[in-house]
């Protein structure tokens, strides 16, 4: 169990030959242009994401307040 990812259930040996395979494929120029774009991927998803919940959040607000001013 030492030394194991625990998400995967990858070892040190696993990661290390997974590494050198995405440096043999890209390059080590490459690594970091790659991880600038991953990032800025999962910056725009969350963005996405947190302005879908805020649009859900609004859609509840204003029901209850029909339902408010139902009652009136």
């Amino acid at each position: 169990m030492f030394g194991t990812l625990l998400l995967f259930g990858l070892g040190m040996q696993e990661i290390l030959i997974i590494a050198f395979i995405v440096l043999l494929l890209f390059g080590g120029k490459k690594i970091p242009e790659l991880m600038r774009g991953m990032g800025k991927g999962v910056k725009s998803f969350k963005e996405g994401m947190n302005e879908v919940t805020d649009i859900s959040k609004g859609e509840e607000k204003s029901e209850e307040s029909k339902r408010w001013e139902g009652e009136k």
